[in-house]
């Protein structure tokens, strides 16, 4: 049993290796084929692909480590135990109570984007009057 493990797990190493491997020769040849000529970048060599391909793992896909990884939709498998709470307590509700959890998650949507979004800021009188050269007879 004890060699067995340790057989997955050197295949385990060897097919993340692969995957790294085929991930940096993808991105090196998109990134030598589109970049320079469309923004003039240099060319990447494969070391520099293997380097961006994990720093845009760790970056955007986080660093998911052990079981836990693949419990769900984030590293520890939370959003996943989320969204079955929330399908669950759907499924329990009357349509009375449906009705009014729809209308407090739109309430709280609308909040936000109020409350954050640069588009909502000023009402449409505002705006104009902000962005209306000023009156005056300067150039008459």
């Amino acid at each position: 049993m004890n060699r067995h493990v340790f057989k997955l797990r050197v295949l385990g190493v060897l097919m993340v290796a692969a995957v790294l491997a085929g991930f940096s020769a993808a991105v090196m040849l998109l990134w030598n084929a589109l970049m320079p000529d469309l923004f003039g970048l240099p060319l990447l060599r494969y070391g520099q692909a293997a380097g961006l391909t994990v720093l845009c793992r760790i970056l955007i896909g986080g660093m998911p480590f052990g079981h836990a990884a693949h419990r769900g939709f984030g590293p520890d498998g939370r959003d996943f135990a989320r969204a079955n709470r929330l399908r669950e307590k759907w499924m329990n509700m009357s349509d009375e109570e449906r009705i009014a959890f729809i209308g407090k998650e739109k309430d709280f949507r609308h909040f936000m984007r109020d409350r954050f979004s640069q588009h909502h800021r000023f009402s449409d009188d505002e705006r104009l009057t902000k962005d209306a050269p000023p009156k005056g007879d300067c150039n008459e």
